[in-house]
């Protein structure tokens, strides 16, 4: 249920929001002498009055570490384990602002939050990351060796899952359980939702987090998911600010780049955003790119003050907070120090520094530059007073605990995995089925083998999927083929890898795994070939897993009929010899496992459309029904 004291910014705006930057004047509409107006500008002004109230007792290094938000896991930890004496040492002793919570189980994150806020002079805004609902932060992992699924919170698919089903009220409800799953560990704000257009099948971060190709849909989509997380209580934030769509480089690894005209900026990368920003989002984060039609200077969009202030604030008219996308990543970074890095951000017109790789060097950087003049203290000041507001707007100055006994009864509920199950089922979209497999018509003694591609780190591939398969065909044969390849760095220089974001090397099936895989199929009525490898932040490119062309074309040698499963990169086929079938689930986790098994069985029905083209496969729109 909506929180009647949560307001959209657009009322925010209207009542005259003090928090709000500098804006063009807009004359007043009739409504706003409406009672409605009134208690909103009451509102309002109880907000700014508090924030007003706590600015007037901060000195400039307590402004400026407000802006600075930090990176934590949310697992468990004892009160003095070592790990979590160092983040409460940076709350404490810096007097941080907020927090950016990662991964970890719903009871040890709301558990964890509780006690940062405990430790915390002023209450913490907390953020994360929640793009396919709370469980994209919230999993609760696997208990190992006996590889049991320790649950979590709510998993809907990847946004362009939700586009392939065209259905703006699933994208409505995973904005209502996100919102409601997050707030009840204690997380305000979410990073989410994506609304770049993924218009380059090579974009090798992007890819499936986008809601597709295609300006409209991603508007429309990211409108609903706005509004089922704003309207529940929580604050959504549209990313990466101006578009990360058209890239062929992984913004954690480098410099990416937008070069296209200003003209197909504005009638497409910039639309969604447009559209979420006149629908009232509140937040939004920033590009690590370059787009020489906006600044020709070659600086990361981040730190430019033509996209984020010039463009963003005053033509775009966006009010609302400004995030930096993580500071430590090698996009923002290249050459330059963190000092200068958080000044650049703060010129540009950024309120929040996430996860610089040095909190305290941030913090320094901008007290130095208010003493020398290079920063105003007002400028300070404008970014702390909309900060302080939302903590007041959010209740934090009377509450800041959540209830953990309350926990388990918002958290992964029957009732939230209800429409997460149905955006599952919905996704499935069938691109491919020359022979008419689909739906299976096999014996239920038929030789069935099932192929795994996944991570050696990946517990749960193809768990749901091979156990609702089993159940029509008992004597299916499983099997998992791990791609072989360095241990991937995670999470940069903020989680203490001192070494950043490095790019994992294209990872491998071995030759002989191969080998062994046909010898296992050989003879079999069909093989299923799924794969959960994707985009992350250290891939450098979205080149097909080696291997798999070798897996298909023996399989094919041997006339072996195949069905290509996707729950991962929706682009797989591309560079892959085509197969009898191909399915795309648009997300690895068990509900999206087991609506792909109960599609290709015939138990569940086939409607999902492509929200991207599938270059010399099948155009935008496309998908075959059953």
């Amino acid at each position: 249920m909506a929180r009647a004291w949560f307001l959209p910014l657009s009322t925010l705006l209207a009542a005259g929001c003090a928090a709000a930057v500098a804006r063009p004047a807009t004359p007043a509409a009739p409504a706003a002498t409406s009672p409605a107006a009134a208690a909103a500008a009451s509102t309002v002004r109880s907000h700014t009055a508090w924030a007003d109230s706590v600015l007037a007792t901060l000195s400039v290094r307590q402004k400026a570490a407000q802006m600075v938000w930090v990176w934590t896991l949310g697992d468990y930890t004892a009160t003095d384990a070592p790990q979590y004496a160092a983040i409460e040492k940076q709350v404490t002793e810096l007097e941080l602002g907020g927090i950016i919570v990662s991964v970890g189980g719903p009871m040890d994150i709301a558990t964890k939050v509780n006690a940062l806020q405990r430790a915390s002079k002023l209450p913490l805004l907390v953020s994360a990351d929640l793009e396919t609902g709370a469980a994209f932060r919230a999993r609760g992992g696997w208990f190992l060796p006996n590889a049991i699924e320790l649950g979590g919170a709510t998993s809907f698919p990847y946004q362009m899952g939700i586009g392939a089903t065209r259905d703006p009220k699933l994208a409505y409800e995973m904005g209502r359980v996100t919102a409601e799953e997050g707030r009840a560990m204690g997380i305000h704000m979410a990073f989410a939702p994506v609304l770049d257009v993924n218009n380059n099948p090579k974009n090798p971060v992007i890819s499936a987090r986008s809601f597709g190709e295609d300006a409209k849909l991603v508007s429309e989509m990211g409108i609903a998911l706005v509004k089922g997380i704003q309207e529940h209580g929580m604050l959504a934030t549209g990313k990466h600010f101006p578009g990360h769509g058209d890239t062929e480089q992984n913004s954690h690894l480098e410099l990416s780049r937008v070069n296209v005209p200003r003209a197909r900026l504005d009638s497409v990368e910039l639309k969604p955003f447009q559209a979420a920003i006149d629908a009232g989002v509140r937040g939004m984060m920033t590009f690590h790119g370059d787009l020489p039609a906006l600044d020709s200077t070659k600086t990361a969009a981040t730190l430019s003050r033509p996209v984020m202030t010039d463009l963003l604030r005053n033509e775009m008219r966006f009010g609302g907070l400004l995030v930096t996308d993580a500071l430590d990543m090698n996009g923002v970074l290249g050459s330059l120090s963190m000092s200068e890095a958080t000044l650049r951000a703060v010129e540009a017109g950024n309120d929040v520094i996430l996860m610089p790789s040095d909190a305290k060097v941030s913090i320094q950087a901008m007290v130095d530059a208010v003493a020398s003049g290079r920063l105003r203290e007002a400028r300070i000041d404008e970014s702390v007073r909309k900060l302080l507001a939302a903590k007041h707007e959010f209740g934090l100055h009377t509450n800041r605990f959540v209830d953990i006994e309350g926990v388990r009864s918002k958290v992964g509920t029957v009732a939230n995995q209800a429409p997460a199950r149905e955006a599952a089922a919905k996704a499935i979209t069938l691109v491919r089925d020359s022979l008419a497999l689909v739906p299976f018509k096999l014996p239920r003694q038929a030789k069935v083998v099932s192929i795994t591609v996944s991570s050696r780190v990946d517990l749960s591939a193809g768990r749901g999927f091979d156990a609702e398969l089993r159940s029509a065909y008992p004597n299916l044969l499983s099997l998992t083929l791990t791609p072989e390849v360095v241990a991937e760095a995670t999470a940069g220089a903020a989680a203490g890898n001192t070494g950043g974001y490095q790019i994992t090397p294209d990872p491998a099936i071995l030759p002989a795994s191969v080998e062994n895989a046909l010898a296992i199929a050989r003879g079999a009525d069909l093989v299923l070939v799924s794969s959960y490898i994707g985009a992350t932040s250290n891939t450098a490119s979205m080149v097909p897993t080696k291997g798999i062309p070798e897996l298909l074309n023996g399989l094919r040698t041997a006339n072996t009929k195949v069905v290509l499963v996707s729950f991962n990169n929706p682009y797989l086929q591309l560079g892959l010899p085509l197969t009898e079938a191909h399915l795309l689930a648009w997300s690895p986790w068990t509900a999206s496992q087991r609506a792909a098994a109960r599609a290709l069985l015939g138990r569940a029905p086939i409607t999902g459309k492509l929200p991207i083209t599938l270059p010399g496969i099948a155009a935008f729109g496309f998908g075959l029904t059953r």
